[in-house]
């Protein structure tokens, strides 16, 4: 019965360490595809930012959006307005065109805040 716990305990162990790599390994490529086409398309809010785990840098774009989009009454806000969202563009198109091992790499390994 020893010989049994033993084989049944080894095995559900064996089991949690493939299902914790898998949860590590899950969304790297999904990542990329998400993030670069929420950078095209709500780059300047910065969502893209959030998706990979840049809070601060999220913050910085949104912040700027809605200051930029306040100051649209004011006329120097469309002058401002169009930054972060030539910013998201550039950023989508470049990590789209990465492959998944170098945005692996450089976005989510290395953390590579900008561009």
């Amino acid at each position: 019965m020893s010989e049994e716990k033993k084989d049944f305990k080894e095995e559900a162990k064996k089991t949690a360490d493939e299902f914790t790599e898998g949860l590590k390994n899950a969304g790297g490529d999904n990542k990329k595809i998400l993030a670069g086409i929420l950078a095209i398309l709500l780059g300047s809010l910065g969502v893209h930012k959030f998706i990979l785990g840049y809070n601060k840098e999220g913050f910085i774009l949104l912040g700027f959006s809605i200051v930029a989009y306040i100051l649209v009454c004011f006329v120097i806000g469309a002058f401002l307005a169009w930054i972060p969202g030539i910013i998201g563009l550039i950023e989508g198109i470049i990590y789209l065109t990465k492959s998944d091992e170098e945005f692996y790499n450089t976005y989510q390994v290395g953390k590579k805040p900008w561009f």
